[in-house]
């Protein structure tokens, strides 16, 4: 019903991290396509970032706080688990005493609680949900470490799920990885580590078969795409699965998100903040149809089909 993003106002170029870490713009750019990527300030918060994205996508559905009754917030970076980040965002937002849950499925996130959304509407469990997806990535990524700090950034993305007389949001195709935990994991609950090149071979190999699994599901076939919104893990990989869905009939002139040039990996944030970028751009329609796909290796994984609002 409605979409929402926040970046915060500090941008980092890659000429700013080669000043601290042996890299370049250069080497930066040919390894992960980013040329920027916005980092959060130190008293700013995933909760302050989850408010303002999801209050612009509550305004743009043309709701109130009193219209929500459920809210669910997708991270994977509260700096503690008690209390989670759903029940204060809502709060600030002025959604009472609400049900209110975070979901953890780390870069699959959104999609993971998008799909839980459509669901208890369908159910007859909530009316209208609140969905977040919120990072602050700066907080647990060691800032000389290359391999992950020219990668992750900050920022959040919202949408509003309700009741609607055509079906907006198709089923979910999900799973795990759970072979795979020692390639992304917090190593000694401080730093996020990362095994990149092995990350690279799964999800370019993995995640395109997964982005058809959810089209059949939802009885639709390649061809029926308007804009690939995969999460913006790094343009080669974002680049590799469009080219693997051309290759099984999209359209060449399918829109193909490429938000990580200038916001970078943002986990759970990345597509809804994409989508809403897309939006604003121009790039993509109200009512076009949009192939979501969130993907963490050794973590979760999830497709969906969902029209543009």
């Amino acid at each position: 019903m409605g979409l929402g993003s926040y970046q915060p106002d500090r941008v980092v170029t890659n000429d700013e991290l080669s000043q601290i870490m042996d890299t370049s713009d250069q080497w930066i750019r040919d390894r992960v396509g980013i040329i920027e990527r916005r980092f959060a300030a130190p008293d700013e918060t995933v909760v302050d970032m989850g408010v303002e994205a999801g209050s612009k996508a509550l305004a743009d559905a043309g709701l109130t706080a009193s219209d929500v009754d459920t809210v669910i917030v997708a991270t994977c970076t509260m700096p503690a688990p008690i209390p989670n980040a759903a029940a204060q965002t809502a709060d600030r937002i002025g959604i009472k005493a609400v049900g209110a849950f975070d979901v953890n499925a780390a870069c699959a996130g959104f999609c993971y609680a998008l799909g839980m959304a459509s669901d208890l509407v369908r159910g007859g469990t909530a009316n209208r949900v609140l969905v977040v997806g919120a990072e602050k990535l700066t907080d647990v990524v060691d800032p000389v470490d290359r391999s992950t700090a020219i990668i992750f950034a900050d920022g959040a993305g919202a949408a509003v799920v309700g009741p609607a007389d055509t079906p907006g949001i198709g089923p979910v195709a999900w799973g795990s990885a759970g072979d795979l935990v020692d390639t992304i994991y917090m190593r000694e609950h401080k730093y996020i580590y990362q095994e990149g090149q092995s990350v690279f071979r799964w999800a370019t190999t993995q995640i395109a078969p997964v982005a058809l699994d959810a089209l059949a599901l939802a009885g639709l076939e390649p061809s029926d795409v308007d804009v690939l919104v995969p999460h913006q893990a790094n343009l080669r990989i974002v680049e590799a699965i469009a080219k693997r869905l051309r290759a099984k009939g999209a359209r060449e002139d399918m829109v193909v998100a490429d938000d990580i040039v200038y916001s970078g990996n943002t986990s759970s944030a990345s597509i809804p903040m994409a989508l809403d970028h897309m939006r604003a751009k121009g790039q993509v329609r109200s009512g076009d149809l949009a192939l979501l796909v969130g993907f963490g290796a050794g973590l979760s994984y999830a497709g969906q089909v969902v029209l543009v609002p």
